[in-house]
């Protein structure tokens, strides 16, 4: 299964932000573990870098960070035609819009999101970190 991870999930189990850490934790551990095929766009990466910065207050720290992060999960670049595609989607949300966009083009199964209430209209399925850690084990992986 090929998922796209969204950058609050990734926050949550680097800040340890309560209450979604263990299951934001368990992700990130599934996609260690190749339970799943994880992706990133590289968007989000820039997003949790400056918030990560904000939180460390260290660009050192900030990096290893991410750095480790980028051992675990792939990167989707964002064209342009994604952008474009995603200014006519039914997404009232224009960087949820292009998100789903590039995930649609790159083949993703689905994404998983804290916030699935903005992606009622996506092209393609998307599931809480709770409900994709049930899929996963549903499926014995």
């Amino acid at each position: 299964m090929r998922a796209l991870i969204d950058t609050c999930v990734i926050l949550d189990a680097l800040q340890e932000r309560e209450p979604f850490r263990e299951a934001a934790q368990e992700i990130v551990l599934a996609s260690a573990n190749r339970m799943f095929d994880g992706f990133l766009t590289a968007k989000s990466v820039l997003d949790l870098y400056y918030l990560l910065h904000r939180h460390t207050h260290s660009d050192a720290e900030s990096r290893r960070l991410l750095s480790g992060i980028l051992t675990l999960f792939e990167l989707l670049d964002t064209s342009g035609s994604d952008c474009r595609r995603a200014l006519s989607s039914q997404l009232s949300d224009y960087e949820d819009a292009v998100m789903a966009q590039t995930a649609l083009r790159a083949g993703i199964d689905c994404i998983v999101t804290r916030n699935v209430r903005d992606y009622k209209s996506a092209p393609l399925p998307v599931h809480t970190p709770s409900e994709f850690l049930k899929k996963l084990s549903s499926q014995g992986i």
